[in-house]
């Protein structure tokens, strides 16, 4: 089970405008500049995101078909900007992990309530 539609778009039209000014400075949060698939328009989505060795993962609470996940993965490539600072990142791949390992273990907890286990790990060039 992951997070249901109409709270993904309660999530877009209000929750995202509010968390937008200060995502990208805090600690667990970032924001993902992507461009759409059809439009080349370019998204700035905030988002729960952590580090890893080589890059960034986050967890999809909105399922694999979300639309920033589809226009990253089209992509190949895309820019986090977290904690003031902005990475490349590059080579966006699925992870189905039940165990939740890429996750911090008090988010790996909240994750496995709601029946989150697909995740996007991200390369930092």
């Amino acid at each position: 089970m992951v997070l249901p539609e109409r709270l993904a778009r309660f999530n877009r039209v209000v929750t995202n405008r509010v968390t937008k000014p200060f995502a990208d400075k805090l600690p667990g949060f970032g924001v993902i500049v992507h461009r759409g698939r059809k439009s080349g328009r370019e998204f700035r989505t905030p988002l729960n995101i952590f580090r890893t060795d080589d890059g960034f993962v986050v967890a999809l609470t909105y399922g694999p078909d979300a639309d920033w996940v589809r226009n990253v993965r089209a992509a190949g490539e895309a820019e986090v900007i977290t904690r003031g600072h902005k990475y490349r990142v590059r080579d966006p791949e699925l992870v189905h992990d039940e165990s939740r390992r890429p996750m911090p273990p008090g988010v790996r907890q909240f994750l496995g309530l709601v029946g989150v286990t697909d995740f996007l790990v991200l390369k930092r060039e």
